[in-house]
């Protein structure tokens, strides 16, 4: 079990909020984290993949409502979106009883189904939380380069060998396209689809060229938005928005797209090992998508995320607006003798950021001018998480 970050807010919007999403990609570690919040308090786990349990709630009004006095847990929830309404029904009178929080805890595998059913019925009465695969801040500290290469999947970071975890990553990969991707969007071939995903991983880092990847896999532009629209709602992919609010300057308009996980991007691209991975030229993006993140991972709830570049060659990597008006200029470099380019003094000039960061590959932290500091990837993050 490691200690996931995000057990604290999670505890926290369980003493707030009647009900509580809990959404991530399979095997991120869900079940595990509510368990673990089970153990706190009186409480009832359903998992409604399996017939025992789906039996349970042949008449589900009847049966939560007897267990209005524990947490009720119910995992793979997007496969019975019926139950939403029974939950609102459920909770508004729970409120009524002076039952206000701590009612139910929704699994999801970012289906969505449970964003649109929730939204829908839930409205006011549900509290989202994300559970990412590990980051710099999950995973012990001198693991960074095993975490990187892996990827953040417990199963497949804990694997005894690299072989091992690649195949548990191709795995995952053909699983999510035969079996569940299906389940969430509708019908996409499967080999269209891991095409796309692999096309995105040769990518990774890059602006979205949605004209190019509709030509390669014969298709419209349309059908490669909502493609990607799916691959982003199961929380696979990231597009990375561009700055805009600087209107003196001609902007880059195009978002980044990463492949969420560098496990996968390196199980996309048959990586098996560190030496494979850092004599690709997919290295300095991957690295820079796994940076990118393990920051978000920690941000402080309502931060917006965005890169900067001009088209007279400024540019930043990764801008976080955080709550209070703050906003951090973070350039990502892999290497552990980091220089800065011109590219990023002239961004930093146009935007005057509160801080400027250099996350690179070594662990002390100094100041590399007067107004930017070097640091590792776990001090960056264990800064962003204290301000939450």
């Amino acid at each position: 079990m490691f200690a996931r970050h995000l057990l604290k807010p999670l505890r926290e919007a369980l003493e707030l909020s009647p009900a509580v999403g809990l959404l991530g990609p399979r095997q991120v570690g869900k079940t595990t984290l509510a368990l673990k919040v089970a153990e706190e308090r009186p409480s009832v786990y359903l998992d409604l993949e399996t017939p025992s349990d789906r039996a349970k709630l042949a008449d589900a009004e009847t049966y939560l409502g007897s267990h209005e006095d524990q947490l009720v847990i119910l995992d793979e929830v997007h496969r019975a979106p019926e139950l939403f309404q029974i939950l609102r029904g459920l909770i508004d009178r729970g409120r009524r009883k002076g039952k206000t929080h701590g009612r139910f805890l929704l699994l999801g595998s970012a289906s969505v189904d449970l964003l649109h059913q929730s939204g829908e019925s839930l409205a006011g009465r549900v509290t989202y939380l994300e559970l990412a695969p590990l980051d710099a801040i999950d995973a012990p500290e001198d693991a960074g380069t095993t975490l990187w290469a892996r990827g953040g999947f417990p199963p497949s970071f804990l694997a005894p060998s690299d072989a091992m975890s690649l195949r548990w990553r191709l795995d995952f990969i053909r699983t999510y396209l035969e079996r569940d991707i299906p389940q969430f969007g509708p019908r996409v071939p499967a080999e269209t689809l891991r095409r796309l995903w692999t096309m995105l991983a040769h990518n990774q880092s890059e602006l979205l060229n949605a004209a190019t990847l509709a030509r390669a896999l014969s298709v419209d532009g349309k059908t490669i938005a909502r493609y990607l629209d799916l691959l982003v709602d199961l929380l696979l992919v990231r597009r990375l928005p561009p700055w805009h609010a600087n209107a003196g300057k001609r902007l880059v308009k195009s978002p980044k797209v990463y492949v969420r996980d560098s496990g996968l991007v390196h199980a996309l691209l048959r990586l098996p090992t560190l030496e494979d991975i850092l004599g690709h030229p997919v290295a300095g993006g991957s690295w820079e998508g796994f940076v990118i993140e393990s920051l978000l991972a920690v941000a402080p709830a309502g931060t917006e995320a965005s890169f900067y570049r001009s088209s007279a060659g400024a540019e930043i990597d990764l801008l976080l607006a955080l709550p209070g008006r703050e906003l951090w200029a973070i350039e990502i470099k892999r290497n552990a003798a980091p220089k800065l380019e011109r590219g990023f003094h002239n961004a930093c000039a146009d935007l005057s950021p509160t801080n400027c960061f250099v996350v690179y590959g070594g662990s002390e932290r100094y100041q590399m001018n007067p107004t930017t500091t070097a640091t590792s990837l776990h001090a960056l993050a264990a800064d962003l998480l204290a301000m939450g």
